[in-house]
């Protein structure tokens, strides 16, 4: 199976978005992941499904398919990271995201994209967790419907810090939401090495059935911090090599969102990377045997 790579608009922020999509192209990328923010494809301004009818005549004159992220850190709030989310105390700040997620499944549906991506959100604090998952599963309903309308999945990122964090929380998530085929994971690699009990290959094999969404950068044990390609930890050629061997057909996406200054060169480099690293036909891959132990989170290095 060839990996389709991609890379994130919320790693290209100090160029249009036009000239970001001729960027990537030019490169000889596959697609991208959008991430809905005030400077590309606003998800809150005004006449939404024109300027996404434009965006996806250029998609299609590019030849690249896409993704849509919703990770935004002030796309609700312009005082308040990432706020509010599917967890906050007020209902009306619960709905707000919820009707973002909304529009993002409407935006992929009109733009074709092959996911529609979200988390859960840290636990407000002096809220009681399991007041956090219910909180978590009432808002995803509707949107897990509208998924299941649109025919579009939705891709839940877990996300260190937040109340959904591992693959076991996903997995809760699911049972609680009834298994519902819509609702599939986003896989960052990054965050796999940096806390999940098992190497980032083996997370990749682990989570095949549900995979719907790839995000992909370097990083180090028990630090969340998104690093380019050979400054962390990770060992990428098994894991592109577990990726391939799971016939996963998504998008594999860059993920960068702190190194947009230097966008277009991390761009080119990034995807020079990848491909050598990427697996061959005649190249096999057997999962490791024994786990890692997780480490402790710095929370101050938190996106």
């Amino acid at each position: 199976m060839t990996l389709r790579f991609g890379y994130g608009t919320n790693g290209l922020t100090d160029l249009r978005l036009d000239d970001a999509l001729g960027l990537l192209a030019d490169l000889g990328y596959d697609g991208l992941g959008l991430t809905l923010d005030h400077m590309h494809l606003d998800p809150m301004a005004p006449e939404l499904a024109a300027r996404t009818r434009r965006l996806r005549r250029r998609l299609d004159q590019l030849g690249l398919s896409v993704t849509v992220e919703t990770g935004a850190r002030y796309v609700l709030d312009a005082r308040r990271k990432h706020g509010p989310s599917l967890l906050d105390a007020d209902p009306d700040g619960r709905a707000s995201r919820v009707d973002l997620l909304l529009r993002a499944v409407q935006v992929a549906a009109d733009l074709d994209a092959h996911a529609v991506h979200c988390f859960s959100g840290t636990l407000p604090e002096g809220t009681d967790p399991e007041a956090g998952w219910r909180r978590l599963v009432e808002a995803l309903e509707p949107v897990v419907a509208a998924a299941t309308e649109a025919g579009v999945p939705l891709a839940v990122e877990p996300e260190p810090g937040h109340l959904l964090s591992c693959l076991g929380d996903f997995h809760r998530l699911r049972r609680s939401l009834g298994d519902p085929d819509a609702l599939g994971l986003t896989l960052d690699i990054g965050h796999c090495q940096c806390l999940e009990p098992t190497s980032p290959a083996a997370c990749v094999t682990a989570a095949a059935p549900w995979l719907r969404h790839v995000q992909i950068e370097d990083m180090r044990r028990g630090v969340h911090e998104h690093l380019p390609f050979g400054t962390g930890e990770i060992d990428f050629p098994p894991v592109l090599d577990a990726l391939a061997a799971t016939g996963y057909q998504g998008l594999t996406v860059v993920e960068l969102p702190r190194h947009s200054h230097a966008g277009p060169q991390l761009a080119e480099e990034s995807l020079h990377f990848l491909r050598k690293a990427a697996p061959t036909p005649t190249s096999t891959w057997a999962p490791p045997t024994s786990p890692t132990d997780p480490a402790t989170l710095d929370p101050s290095t938190l996106d």
